[in-house]
């Protein structure tokens, strides 16, 4: 059954081993020491293939075809994506194989493309090429451990610098807040509700935050601290199909995004005295929108496209633009922040549940770049400041991790 091309040196005998060319012998050396590598400090995707029947010789024989094929494609700078669908090509019966065992093909697909990703980590040596590279690196701090357990993505705000106020569903579906208050993480509190969504937070001013929730009649649900005390929350009508997005353009001026029944992207805006009926933006939404605001009349809205791929709309002061494909695989929707005008830091999941992130400088985009981690949930991000990013995920264990870049 598994003898199909590539042989590894640990299954072909030492005679024919020795037989092959050097170039050959180095290149299988090479894999050998990546496979050893990958089985010391990343067990874990030996026993999540071991859960459903795969031994450790069968997980080491696939992993070295990986290895081997990504060694081949290295060369090319390619993504780890587009070795992966490479190597669908090449081993065409690869999903059959796995099929046998049962395992899901998001499984499949995550845990290849791990390895795929190791592997050209090893090969680059830290060095990003111009796909995804290792991570975190360039001033990320993290991944920490915050813990709770969530039910959601989370969202966060901050209202001031070294201020950070954190929003997550709980195991009883109520919003629960935990802070960063300058010096010290607070404990968890409820807030109450009962949420159909993850929340989504932002702060207009200072000792200000809004919160919005999809409620269980999919309607739009408004909480909000004043500095004194929590509002009670109150309901703003629409059907949602996704969670919210919310970003502030100025003070006591708030704009909200969903996805609603036709896929289309709405915004409700509370222009300082009264909430404005829903607007449809158009587009074809699969995720939850992300939106943040860099200036005075400036408005950035991203979203998982048609072919899980990053798009953007923005809205310039007069008009809206059309939606731009920024390309990626999204595993559910991005977030985004912005430490200072015209530059937009955007977070996404990527297929294999690290996190990733694309940079606008001011005049261009850049090639994604690998921040690590092992994400349960989209990513929440947010500046305090031009020289910091704080970014939230669910992880593993469905608690809340933490990583920051500070520079």
């Amino acid at each position: 059954m598994f003898y199909y091309g590539y042989m590894a040196p640990s299954m072909m005998p030492m005679n024919q081993f020795a037989q092959l060319g050097p170039d050959e012998r180095e290149r299988q050396a090479s894999v050998q020491q990546i496979l050893q590598k990958i089985r010391r400090e990343n067990y874990d995707l030996y026993r999540e293939l071991d859960r459903y029947g795969m031994n450790q010789v069968i997980t080491n024989y696939v992993f070295t075809l990986v290895i081997g094929s990504t060694i081949n494609a290295s060369t090319a700078n390619q993504t780890a994506e587009q070795i992966y669908r490479q190597f669908q090509q090449q081993y065409p019966w690869m999903n059959l194989f796995f099929r046998q065992f049962n395992i899901p093909q998001n499984v499949i697909d995550r845990i290849l493309l791990r390895v795929i990703q190791l592997t050209l980590d090893e090969i680059r040596g830290g060095q990003p090429g111009p796909g995804p590279g290792p991570g975190p690196g360039q001033g990320w701090i993290g991944w920490e451990d915050l813990g709770g357990v969530l039910t959601s993505a989370p969202g966060v705000s901050s209202w001031q610098p070294n201020r950070l106020d954190v929003f997550v569903r709980g195991t009883d579906q109520a919003l629960y807040h935990k802070w960063w208050d300058g010096r010290q993480w607070n404990d968890w509190e409820s807030l109450g509700g009962v949420l159909t969504s993850a929340p989504a937070a932002v702060s207009w001013g200072p000792n200000r935050i809004d919160v919005f929730v999809r409620g269980t009649d999919n309607s739009l649900y408004h909480k909000w601290w004043d500095g004194r005390q929590w509002n009670d929350w109150e309901s703003l009508g629409g059907v949602l199909t996704s969670d919210p997005a919310a970003s502030s353009r100025r003070p006591n001026q708030l704009d909200v995004f969903v996805r609603g029944s036709d896929n289309a992207l709405y915004k409700k805006t509370w222009n300082g005295s009264r909430w404005e009926e829903w607007e449809n933006l158009g587009g074809n939404l699969t995720s939850e929108p992300a939106a943040v605001s860099w200036g005075p009349n400036r408005i950035d809205v991203f979203a998982r496209g048609q072919n899980q791929n990053l798009i953007h709309k923005w809205w310039n002061g007069s008009s809206w633009s059309n939606w731009e494909s920024l390309g990626g695989i999204l595993v559910g929707g991005p977030t985004v922040s912005s430490k200072q005008p015209n530059r937009l830091q955007v977070f996404v999941r990527g297929t294999d549940n690290s996190l990733y992130m694309l940079e606008w400088n001011g005049s261009r985009w850049s090639d994604w770049q690998n921040l690590g981690g092992s994400l349960t949930s989209r990513p929440s991000a947010v500046s305090w400041g031009p020289n910091r990013t704080d970014v939230f995920a669910r992880g593993q264990n469905q608690n809340l991790i933490h990583l920051y870049q500070n520079r």
